[in-house]
C-alpha cells in the first residue's frame, strides 16, 4: 500500500474519485449514461465535453511548465481564435458552408501559431521571464480579440463550426474526440521519441543542456508554439459551442485552471520531468470540481473559495514532506499513549 502511495498518479486519481463518490451520493443517477437520438449523454459525458478545453489547454501548458516556464497567454489565445473564426464566418459570402468553416478553423489556428512564436521569441531570444513575456500577451490579447470582433459578441450559424463545441460523432462528442487525438499524439511524441527527454533535460538544467548540444532555443520554440495551438484549439470549441465569439469572457481564467490541472497532476513548477496521465487526471478533477460545487449545494458567491480549499488539500496530500508530517504527529501520539499505558 505505501509503495501505492507513492506513485505520482495515486493521490489526484484517489481525489477524483472521492469527488464522484461525492456527487453519486449527492445525486444517485450521476454515473447513468444513457443513450438518446443516437447519441451518449449523462453528467460523466457533460464533465468530458465540457473539460476537453481545459484538458488541451493543459497540455501545452505541461510541456511549457517542464522548460520551467509558464504561459498565461493561454486565456487570450483562447478568446483570439474564437474571434477570429466568428469574424471570418459572419463577414463570408456563405457563412453556412463546410469549406468556410474550415478556412475560418485554419486562418484562427495559423494566427494562434503566430503568436505562439512571439511568445517563443520573447522567451528564447529575448531571454525575457516567461511569466512577464506571456503576460504582455496575456493583457493585450484580449484587447486584440476585442480589435476583430469590434467590441461586440459575434454570432454565427455554421453547422459545422458548431459540431467543434456541441457535436457527436459515433455516440461520443466531437470535443473529446479531438482533445484525446491530440492528448494521444503528444504522448506518443514525447515519449516514444527524444523530444520528451530534451525538454525534461532544458528543464532540469538549460546551460547543461546547451553545453551539450541541445539547441534549449529551439525547443522553448516548440513548446509555447504547441501551447498556442492549444489554446487555439479550445478556445475555437469555446466559441463553437455556444456559436459566438465573446472576446470578453470566451476563456476567462482557463489559463488558472490548465494550471492548477498540471500542478494537481503531479507535474513540478521547477520543470523537469512531467506526466501527461497526470495532466488529463487533473483537468478530469477541475472539470468534476466544477461541476460539483451546484450538485452539492454551494453558494455562488463562495464557489471559488470553495474550490481553492479543495485544490490546496490535493496539493497538500501529494506532498511528501506534508504527509511526513501527519504521519509524524501519528507516530508521536501512539508513542505518547503507549507510554502513558505503561
Amino acid at each position: 500500500m505505501r509503495d501505492l502511495a507513492r506513485h505520482r498518479l495515486f493521490w489526484p486519481v484517489l481525489a477524483l474519485v472521492l469527488l464522484l463518490a461525492v456527487n453519486v451520493a449527492a445525486t444517485p443517477s450521476f454515473l447513468q449514461i444513457r443513450m438518446q437520438d443516437g447519441h451518449l449523454y449523462g453528467s460523466l459525458v457533460d464533465i468530458a465535453r465540457n473539460g476537453a478545453p481545459v484538458l488541451l489547454v493543459a497540455l501545452g501548458m505541461t510541456l511549457v511548465i517542464a522548460t520551467r516556464g509558464i504561459d498565461l497567454s493561454v486565456g487570450a489565445i483562447a478568446a483570439i481564435a474564437g474571434a477570429v473564426a466568428c469574424v471570418h464566418l459572419a463577414g463570408s459570402p456563405a457563412p453556412a458552408s463546410t469549406g468556410t468553416a474550415i478556412t475560418a478553423v485554419t486562418l484562427a489556428l495559423a494566427v494562434c501559431v503566430l503568436l505562439g512564436l512571439w511568445n517563443g521569441f520573447l522567451v528564447s531570444v529575448l531571454g525575457i521571464q516567461p511569466i512577464i513575456a506571456t503576460l504582455v500577451l496575456m493583457t493585450a490579447g484580449r484587447g486584440l480579440a476585442m480589435l476583430v470582433t469590434g467590441g461586440q459578441i459575434t454570432t454565427v450559424n455554421n453547422s459545422f463550426f458548431r459540431g467543434l463545441g456541441a457535436g457527436y460523432l459515433l455516440t461520443l462528442p466531437i470535443a473529446v474526440l479531438i482533445a484525446m487525438a491530440v492528448f494521444a499524439v503528444t504522448a506518443l511524441v514525447t515519449r516514444r521519441t527524444a523530444l520528451g527527454m530534451l525538454v525534461e533535460s532544458v528543464g532540469v538544467n538549460p546551460e547543461a543542456s546547451r553545453l551539450a548540444g541541445v539547441r534549449s532555443r529551439t525547443i522553448l520554440w516548440t513548446v509555447y508554439v504547441f501551447s498556442a495551438f492549444c489554446a487555439g484549439l479550445a478556445g475555437l470549441m469555446i466559441a463553437a459551442n455556444t456559436s459566438a465569439a465573446d472576446a470578453n469572457n470566451a476563456g476567462l481564467w482557463i489559463e488558472l485552471d490548465a494550471i492548477l490541472a498540471v500542478v494537481i497532476g503531479g507535474t513540478s513548477l521547477a520543470g523537469g520531468r512531467f506526466s501527461l496521465a497526470g495532466t488529463l487526471v487533473g483537468a478530469l478533477f477541475i472539470q468534476t470540481l466544477s461541476t460539483t460545487i451546484p450538485t452539492i449545494g454551494i453558494p455562488a458567491e463562495t464557489n471559488y473559495l470553495f474550490k481553492a480549499v479543495v485544490v490546496i488539500a490535493v496539493c497538500l496530500l501529494q506532498s511528501p514532506k506534508a504527509r511526513a508530517a501527519v504521519w509524524r504527529r501519528r507516530r508521536d501520539r501512539s508513542a505518547l499513549v503507549r507510554a502513558g499505558r505503561a
